[in-house]
């Protein structure tokens, strides 16, 4: 194909504004998908992505309109998936800004347009849902003219469900978007913005091909992991896929090769062959790190080998989970999972628990901590439990993010109390319109339970949030655990900062008095610091009444009875057992 007739772009908005269904009104407008074979969020392959609303894959489509080649990238919208989504803008000309015309700019709304200007994309503005009674067209098109310095001609205003606007849109990326400008004499030169693994064909790759070109049966090889393979097969996808017998320059398609899991071809990784080789790699690859770690215990121990496998079989194409294999002497056998954010986390447990049928349970998430020891060296936990001897702690650094909430401006003065609450510090106030965009930092720990939630609850659900990774930073870290009739429970131990330590003891266990069922003994539930006690509360014992068997005579045989009774209970204590049901270890995820 011609590069002059080749369109790539993809499509930015916030979780909801109507991404999906505009990609679905371009394919059936585009004759790309046939009326009978259309169906709502085409694209959104998985049921998770339907049930929640959300993009959780990206998936590349081509579509003819006018005699050129329109290319577009559903890209996922969410803040975990940041990293994916600047690749796949690095794969674009132009980006499509669609934003809702009932709600207005949000705050990933933001994120995505700066990822687009850093990428020196050509943004087209679209006001999505006109056609709604909320919908206010002047107050939003004003909101998008202060953020891209665009005129209210530039907006489109269109409606993705009744298919109003649509056509205006696909004239406006012909006519807008620039076409590719890559060499077709140059070495191979391709980008990986996103890799799958096939069960039956191996790791396919979807690229775009900035130099050179791609034939069937070529040699190809990664340049940043050193992998080499074969190009089983190349072609398009509309959205199926349509082999051909090589992909062009400019041209975005997939790579059927015959490595055996994406972590050999990561996101963001630069592709070339061995016939026209390359040493200059593609800018912008970075390994992608979790941040976010949860065990993973199966609810029978019997299951183990099972969720170890499925955890093998979902990390082949999703080359950023990491795992290793966690004991613990209350949960026995599990899993140490490592992810992007809380929604990645959600998704791999959800997808664990129904494409596998897996019955799990998952402990308290925490992110990782830097520890400096008295001996100059470095150790990376994972968990409260991994934290060496204080004696031999130098200092320990958490990481903190940068974030922005946009809310409005009714809701400042409590979104600030919040993240103050959060141990986080405003740095910025900054006014869109009728809505603040405020910027903060606090640490990652104290965000990942609740913080989403309770923004949502203070703000009405009007607050939409933002963050990026910073740095870390040394704070006055404590390592809280938890006993459990005398004996310490490994998995329930949790980091936090000492000005925070007694009340999160406190609360943590008055949470764990609820869940822990009485016993025919009393039991006390304690939270501790080195050997320092800081908080207990005592779940009462069952009082079984030994004394209905005696009537009448002396009350010294009543005394002798109870006294009998006592002494077993204090035995019970000593030895009895008490078993920690699963919803013990999910307690921080709980709302008061």
């Amino acid at each position: 194909m011609n590069q002059a007739r080749i369109r790539n772009f993809c499509i930015i908005a916030h979780i909801d504004h109507g991404k999906s269904t505009l990609a679905d009104r371009m394919l059936e407008l585009t004759g790309t998908v046939q009326k009978r074979d259309m169906k709502a969020q085409l694209l959104d392959s998985m049921d998770l992505e339907r049930e929640k609303g959300i993009t959780i894959k990206l998936a590349p489509v081509r579509m003819s309109y006018k005699d050129h080649d329109l290319n577009l990238i559903d890209t996922p919208g969410h803040v975990d998936f940041s990293y994916e989504v600047s690749r796949s803008l690095e794969a674009c000309e132009g980006a499509i800004l669609v934003v809702d015309a009932s709600q207005g700019i949000q705050a990933q709304t933001l994120a995505n347009v700066y990822l687009a200007l850093a990428a020196n994309l050509t943004i087209i503005p679209v006001l999505n849902k006109i056609d709604l009674p909320a919908a206010d067209v002047a107050r939003v098109s004003l909101e998008v003219i202060n953020l891209l310095g665009c005129t209210e001609d530039d907006i489109l205003k269109i409606s993705a469900k009744t298919g109003e606007g649509v056509l205006d849109v696909l004239d406006a990326v012909v006519e807008r978007v620039a076409p590719p400008r890559g060499s077709e004499t140059e070495a191979t030169r391709a980008l990986i913005f996103d890799s799958y693994y096939d069960d039956y064909r191996g790791v396919i790759l979807y690229t775009r091909l900035v130099d050179g070109s791609i034939k069937k049966g070529d040699t190809i090889e990664m340049m940043a992991t050193g992998a080499s393979g074969l190009a089983l097969e190349v072609g398009s996808l509309s959205p199926s896929m349509q082999a051909g017998s090589e992909l062009t320059t400019g041209e975005i398609g997939y790579v059927v090769t015959n490595l055996r899991t994406t972590r050999d071809a990561r996101v963001g990784d630069t592709v070339t062959t061995k016939r026209s080789h390359t040493d200059s790699q593609l800018p912008g690859y970075k390994l992608v790190k979790p941040f976010v770690y949860a065990g993973f215990f199966p609810v029978s121990n019997d299951d183990y080998q099972d969720l170890k496998d499925a955890i093998e079989k979902l990390s082949l194409s999703d080359s950023a989970l990491q795992f290793e294999p966690e004991n613990s002497p209350v949960l026995g056998f599990g899993v140490r999972i490592g992810f992007l954010g809380l929604l990645h986390m959600d998704i791999i447990r959800e997808r664990l628990e129904r494409e596998y049928n897996l019955d799990l349970v998952v402990t308290n998430p925490s992110t990782d901590y830097q520890v400096h020891l008295t001996t100059g060296d470095e150790l990376d936990i994972k968990s409260a439990s991994e934290l060496p001897d204080v004696t031999k702690i130098k200092e320990i650094r958490e990481p903190w993010i940068k974030g922005e909430i946009i809310v409005p401006q009714t809701y400042i003065g409590a979104v600030i109390q919040l993240i103050i609450n959060k141990r986080g510090l405003q740095s910025n106030l900054s006014y869109i319109d009728e809505r603040a965009l405020i910027s903060f930092e606090a640490p990652l720990a104290n965000l990942l339970t609740d913080f989403y939630d309770q923004l949502k609850s203070v703000t009405s659900g009007y607050g939409s949030f933002n963050y990026e990774l910073d740095t870390y930073r040394p704070e006055d870290l404590v390592r809280i655990d938890f006993y459990v009739a005398g004996g310490m429970i490994d998995a329930l131990s949790v980091m936090a900062h000492r000005s925070e330590s007694q009340r999160l003891g406190r609360e943590i266990v008055d949470k764990l008095k609820d869940v822990i069922p009485r016993q025919n003994f009393q039991v006390a539930i304690q939270a501790a610091i080195g050997g320092k006690f800081i908080a207990r509360a005592d779940v009462s014992a069952y009082r079984k009444d030994v004394t209905t068997g005696l009537y009448g005579g002396d009350v010294t045989r009543k005394k002798k009875v109870l006294a009998k009774q006592a002494k077993g209970k204090k035995r019970m204590k000593r030895f009895g057992k008490v078993d920690i049901p699963s919803e013990a270890f999910t307690v921080m995820l709980k709302r008061d």
